[in-house]
């Protein structure tokens, strides 16, 4: 265990079982709080609204100040690391836009050179976040994994099947290494400035990490995940990493082995007793509520939730979903959720 914190977040990250259990959600910040609407409104797009200190310290303080959670995420995203390294990036209704890189020439174009400081208005926003927080409240910070990374700048912006970028990793694995080696250095950067501005966690977020099978996961999100994990340790020990390779299924267990993090998140399709059976009973987990379950509210959250805090009971265990809080939630479900967390917990 991890020296002593007093922040339930730190303490259940470090080894502890804590009842209730310390909860934060992904996505809190965003479309489903009002106040959030308003600030992007007055906003002249999404880029700058991430790279607008006090807009950004804003939007993630306000879930803390409406629900008390018990850490607040740094508000970012992930695709912050591609336009640093200086590919085009746009935000539009149907999701982010990128120019495609297809081939070597493409990588050739990606500036690692001054990437600190071209990123530096977020780690701005981590220091003054960190000077807001409550005394109990953790500060997350995050990054997204190479792999997940390297989709969006492959593909363009999602994708169904990421033919693109798989075909790439195919046929030509060296080539499309490099670009994962830049993605991997940037994001060690990127990763590391949080945690010097005040960052307290970080989370890796690998969401397309399912799609690939065994060989190209441990090339393609095992080892480089290994890699920036052994690389912030280096240099920042004390600071948990939590990995979440969102849909791998029972690779899960690969990567809690190999992978060197400190905690995994699990999505809503990893069943309890497989955690409770193949990943280490002193592994911090963290999950995994559907999140449509939190938009419907009712009996189904409140059911939901028991079972997940009884299934998890004895190990330690951070509360969250398995994936983000959908924009039509009801603010009043995630203010009820908090009220059954801070319950005590039904023995049955």
């Amino acid at each position: 265990m991890r020296g002593a914190s007093s922040k339930p977040l730190l303490r259940a990250l470090a080894g502890e079982a804590l009842d209730p259990p310390p909860w934060w959600l992904m996505r809190q910040a965003g479309r489903y709080l009002p106040e959030y609407r308003a600030l992007r409104a007055r906003t002249a797009d999404f880029v700058t609204l991430c790279l607008t200190p006090a807009l950004a310290t804003e939007a993630t303080l306000q879930p803390i100040r409406r629900f008390g959670m018990d850490a607040a995420i740094l508000f970012s995203d992930i695709l912050l690391v591609p336009r640093a390294l200086g590919q085009s990036v746009g935000f539009a209704g149907d999701g982010p836009a990128l120019d495609p890189i297809i081939d070597a020439a493409g990588v050739g174009t990606l500036a690692l050179s001054g990437i600190a400081s071209r990123l530096g208005p977020v780690f701005e926003a981590a220091a003054q976040v960190r000077g807001a927080l409550p005394e109990q409240t953790a500060l997350i910070g995050f990054a997204g994994a190479p792999w997940t990374v390297a989709t969006y700048m492959v593909e363009g912006g999602s994708s169904r099947d990421f033919g693109r970028v798989k075909s790439w990793a195919y046929r030509e694995p060296q080539g499309f290494a490099e670009l994962i080696g830049i993605v991997e250095a940037a994001t060690i950067e990127f990763l590391a400035g949080q945690i010097a501005a005040g960052v307290e966690v970080v989370q890796l977020f690998d969401s397309w990490a399912g799609v690939l099978p065994e060989s190209g996961f441990a090339r393609w999100v095992i080892a480089p995940t290994a890699r920036i994990v052994a690389a912030l340790k280096a240099r920042f020990p004390a600071c948990p990493v939590i990995g979440f390779p969102r849909g791998s299924g029972v690779l899960y267990e690969r990567y809690a082995a190999e992978t060197g993090v400190d905690a995994v998140s699990l999505d809503t399709g990893v069943p309890g007793g497989f955690v409770q059976a193949r990943l280490p009973a002193r592994l911090p987990v963290q999950g995994n509520l559907d999140p449509v379950i939190l938009k419907v509210g009712g009996a189904a959250l409140r059911e939901a939730v028991a079972d997940l805090r009884r299934g998890f009971a004895g190990r330690p265990y951070v509360f969250n979903l398995g994936h983000g809080v959908l924009p039509d939630t009801p603010a009043e479900h995630v203010a009820e959720l908090s009220r059954l967390l801070a319950e005590p917990r039904s023995p049955s």
